[in-house]
């Protein structure tokens, strides 16, 4: 475990079983077509059905909801003591790279840790993740980082990103 001077603590392991004390938010990059199947959310849905099935329903339900780029949904899993959430942050404009560049919205990503920031801070809650929006969507981290370091480090909540072997 090492916390760079950013103050985000990096550490070898599996971000669906998040480490530490207190109640926690997993939060991680969905697409904006209601796919869900590859990647980070293959091992959320082998942990829990709630994320899934809220992001598929928040999706179906798009025109009378705000799922869209840039919108963040917090949706319980686990046992209740175990204050458990996991975000879905609609952060890729569709699944694969193509013509119009990489899936990644990095704006969209930036926007919805914006609008995770005061929820988290009111469940007194950590966030972990893996490098959001770097895997099939596409991203670089380097420019994930400063997004995640200005949403929510500078607004005091405490991030943990894991690196899965």
């Amino acid at each position: 475990m090492n916390a760079g001077d950013d103050g985000i603590r990096y550490l070898r392991g599996d971000a669906t079983a998040p480490q530490g004390k207190g109640p926690k938010v997993i939060a991680h990059v969905c697409n904006d077509l209601g796919g869900w199947g590859k990647g980070f959310v293959v091992a959320l849905s082998r942990r829990w059905p709630e994320p899934e099935a809220a992001y598929r329903r928040w999706h179906r339900e798009r025109a009378r909801n705000d799922f869209g780029l840039g919108a963040v949904q917090l949706v319980p899993v686990g046992r209740a003591e175990q204050q458990l959430w996991v975000a879905n942050m609609v952060g890729q404009r569709g699944i694969r790279t193509g013509s119009k560049g990489v899936p990644v919205r990095y704006e969209a990503i930036e926007q919805a840790l914006i609008s995770l920031a005061p929820q988290v801070l009111e469940l007194r809650a950590s966030v972990h993740m893996p490098r959001i929006g770097c895997g099939l969507a596409g991203g670089r981290w380097e420019r994930v980082e400063p997004l995640v370091r200005h949403a929510l480090v500078a607004q005091g909540v405490p991030v943990t990103v894991y690196d899965y072997d």
